[in-house]
């Protein structure tokens, strides 16, 4: 099988990780697994690494399995969400990681899949699950949620500014049954001055969607803590975001991690931070935007666990 999906910064990834993973009793947890792109690279650099990854869409699953099964027992995965590094550890029988790493939002198999609906561009009932066990779809949202709610989720998971018009139009315009449907509703329903600036029209109120159906800000929220918690001492954590909602929960949680509790008027430091920050909301590099748009909006963080 041939694997068209091309790992977001993968050379960063494999750096920041090269000093945590020359052992022979490394571990590394991906918990966004997805095809397996940044896994097989690093499975190839490291040949003593184990590894364990995380996914919950079975699709996924069953590339990066067929993509990794040629490094054995080395590699093995749990059908997920990415919040559940308790779960994971105790099934897999791991104390810590020496390295974590997590590729957040929605995937290249995702987009690509005309039959997801996670695409404004294709035709596709709108579906938008990441797991598609799951009850909750885009098409449950769109048609059946009340003004209010439908205004919450534009604004807070969206940051759409024309939320009440865009929300009007879809109330005038309900059942919506495709996604090119919908792309259409919400594009007529912005303000023509707007549209020529920004990508298209319709991108922040699917990102919306995909982000209420899937939970996603909730289990990252959950996730972060987690994957610091599992983070060895001498070990690394590195996120790669894909817009500023996700960045803000890692960058929150990687500050306080590599801040000092130490009350600033006592003279010694009696609570140093177990952290330190490696890589501070870095971007790709030009030439591999251009050898992969979706590498555009990319920001990596990295912090180091210093102690226990």
């Amino acid at each position: 099988m041939k694997y068209p999906h091309d790992p977001v910064m993968i050379d960063r990834v494999l750096d920041l990780f090269s000093p945590v993973l020359s052992t022979d009793s490394a571990c590394a947890l991906d918990m966004t697994l997805g095809m397996g792109g940044h896994s097989e690279a690093l499975l190839e650099k490291f040949p003593l690494l184990r590894l364990v990854g995380i996914d919950r869409d079975d699709a996924a699953l069953a590339i990066a399995k067929d993509r990794l099964s040629r490094f054995g027992n080395r590699v093995s995965y749990f059908r997920g969400t990415y919040d559940q590094i308790p779960e994971v550890c105790k099934e897999k029988s791991v104390v810590n990681f020496q390295a974590i790493l997590a590729d957040l939002g929605v995937s290249s198999l995702q987009l690509d899949d005309q039959s997801r609906g996670f695409s404004y561009s294709k035709e596709s009932n709108l579906d938008m699950r990441m797991d598609a066990t799951s009850e909750l779809t885009a098409f449950e949202i769109v048609n059946n949620y009340s003004r209010t709610q439908l205004v919450q989720i534009l604004r807070t998971f969206g940051e759409e500014k024309f939320a009440d018009r865009v929300v009007n139009a879809i109330l005038r315009e309900r059942p919506i049954t495709s996604s090119v449907a919908l792309a259409e509703i919400v594009r007529n329903a912005i303000p023509a001055a707007t549209r020529r600036t920004g990508g298209h029209p319709a991108k922040r109120a699917f990102q919306a969607l995909r982000i209420a159906v899937n939970d996603e800000l909730s289990i990252l929220d959950q996730a972060i803590p987690r994957a610091l918690s599992a983070t060895s001492v001498g070990g690394r954590c590195v996120v790669l975001s894909y817009h500023s909602l996700e960045d803000r929960i890692v960058k929150r949680y990687f500050t306080q991690a590599c801040t000092s509790q130490t009350p600033h008027r006592l003279p010694i430091e009696i609570a140093p931070p177990k952290f330190a920050m490696v890589a501070r909301g870095e971007k790709p590099t030009s030439s591999e935007v251009v050898r992969n748009s979706r590498a555009n909006s990319a920001i990596l963080r990295a912090v180091e666990r210093v102690a226990a």
